[in-house]
């Protein structure tokens, strides 16, 4: 049996700082694909790349209808892949949303989609998570700052950084609705954070980061080093970042909804191990171990 050396070591009696060991663009600039050489440059550089216009006004129609109905619908709220507000008991998140509807299956399939993410991770991907983010307005809860990567490397057991995220905003993402905060640069050092992973850590920290979140003091540090980029623009938009990126979002207390579909890209040269810090994996509709390649 092949073990595994771990790059990222993290849940541990204290908080660690770790510099990136993994590529940020596995494949070559020079490849062709859908970026441009100079915005795969900018991606590298700021572990982030927005898109003004990567659906059109027909489709964001199309998605959003979509969205509103898995909402709506009965079944899907008991599901065990929905994830509700603590406090409005209004939808959160439904995951696994390339499964449950053809609609956000054809979405991943899009060239303009995984495309962009094989010439970032340089292979073959599959689609490691997926879900709508439904932020209703006055009242919805944010997501506190973290790095993906460091739970889908201690909580489902990716090795590697070679995982590449698209959030594509299916309302008007504006300064005040809660909108997407990441740390440029940020992506280039590996946070390990304190403290054991729950048995069962899943379940609060969908609704509620807790484990696996920065202390004051390193994210303070953080955004003095890197400062805070803030993402706003139309329905059809999408930002795509590194899994290492420190992001977060605030309270939408406006009345204008913020929601999102977010699509989460693996290479197939990265596929999942056991948990590298959690006592069993997280169910496959959050972390998936099906690898098998988007076509």
């Amino acid at each position: 049996m092949t073990t595994l050396t771990d790059l990222y070591p993290t849940r541990g009696t204290t908080e660690v700082s770790v510099p990136r060991q993994d590529p940020v663009v596995w494949g070559s600039p020079d490849a062709p694909g859908p970026i441009p050489a100079a915005d795969l440059r900018t991606y590298e550089r700021d572990g982030f790349l927005a898109v003004d216009r990567l659906i059109g006004d027909d489709e964001v129609t199309v998605c959003r209808r979509e969205l509103e109905r898995l909402v709506a619908d009965p079944e899907i709220r008991e599901d065990e892949r929905s994830i509700v507000e603590p406090r409005s008991k209004e939808i959160r998140s439904v995951f696994e949303v390339h499964r449950l509807s053809p609609v956000f299956a054809a979405l991943v399939r899009d060239e303009r989609v995984v495309g962009r993410a094989r010439q970032i991770l340089g292979s073959d991907v599959y689609v490691h998570q997926s879900r709508i983010n439904v932020k209703p307005g006055f009242g919805a809860g944010g997501f506190y700052w973290h790095s993906d990567f460091e739970t889908w490397h201690a909580e489902d057991g990716l090795p590697n950084m070679r995982t590449v995220s698209v959030s594509i905003a299916l309302t008007d993402n504006l300064d005040t609705n809660g909108g997407l905060m990441i740390m440029p640069g940020s992506h280039r050092t590996f946070l390990g954070c304190a403290g054991a992973t729950p048995k069962d850590n899943y379940k609060k920290s969908l609704q509620m980061q807790d484990a696996g979140t920065p202390s004051d003091e390193a994210l303070t540090a953080m955004a003095g080093d890197h400062g805070i980029r803030l993402f706003t623009g139309k329905a059809g938009s999408a930002t795509w970042f590194d899994c290492n990126a420190m992001h977060g979002s605030g309270d939408n207390i406006t009345p204008f909804p913020r929601s999102n579909v977010f699509i989460v890209f693996n290479s197939v040269e990265n596929t999942a191990v056991e948990p590298f810090a959690a006592p069993v994996r997280r169910p496959e509709f959050i972390g998936a171990r099906d690898f098998t390649p988007v076509r």
